[in-house]
């Protein structure tokens, strides 16, 4: 699951917590239950989605391949944008852990311009290399890309790195920013228009910077 974080002109900052619980006797059998029925379910979707592509599996292929009640997948999963969610969730966890620690640009340590323009090259990546989860992601329901916290973390990186950079309007900005770089525009311009991805990346950046 991808952590929210606190950011400031310097980078980002992960939060922590203290708190504990106590164990509820007679939880833990169902809860390493359902550990296991998620890690099928996923596995079997991911396997899926290689094989035969987004579009073509239905949930009761899923429900047959895992192995799982339909209730079960249901359960967890109301549709395909919310396994495709689930299977995003580590490369979306991968690239914050990267804005957090890793090395700059990307990470902390470049001037706020540099990082954008890495971060806007980075998730460009990894929109175009996992285009139809991605798609399938933002789109199962309206405005299912804005309602996510992996959204919200991204927007809020770049008014954060925006406004370092000095630029008028960093939240207006971000959210273009965001919205050329949701699954649907990417794979208008680097699939049916043909354009460079690393030139695309820097076209971007060029214009969320302009004065």
């Amino acid at each position: 699951m991808v952590r929210f974080m606190r950011q400031d002109a310097n980078g980002p900052q992960s939060g922590s917590s203290t708190r504990r619980e106590l164990p509820v006797v007679g939880a833990v059998a169902e809860r390493a239950d359902a550990a296991r029925n998620r890690a099928r379910i996923l596995a079997a979707a991911e396997q899926l989605f290689d094989a035969h592509g987004v579009d073509a599996v239905t949930m009761d292929d899923v429900v047959a391949a895992a192995g799982v009640g339909k209730g079960t997948l249901f359960r967890r999963f109301r549709d395909k944008g919310g396994l495709a969610a689930a299977l995003l969730d580590r490369y979306e966890s991968e690239l914050q852990e990267r804005l957090l620690s890793g090395p700059p640009p990307l990470g902390p340590g470049a001037a706020p311009a540099e990082r954008l323009g890495a971060f806007v090259w980075a998730y460009l990546r990894y929109v175009d290399e996992r285009i139809d989860l991605v798609q399938m992601s933002q789109s199962s329901a309206p405005g299912a890309r804005l309602r996510t916290g992996a959204h919200a973390l991204w927007r809020r990186h770049l008014v954060v790195l925006l406004t370092a950079a000095g630029v008028e309007g960093a939240e207006l900005r971000a959210d273009l920013l965001l919205a050329g770089l949701a699954a649907e525009q990417v794979r208008y311009w680097l699939r049916d228009e043909g354009r460079d991805r690393d030139r695309l990346a820097q076209e971007l950046t060029t214009l969320a910077l302009a004065s």
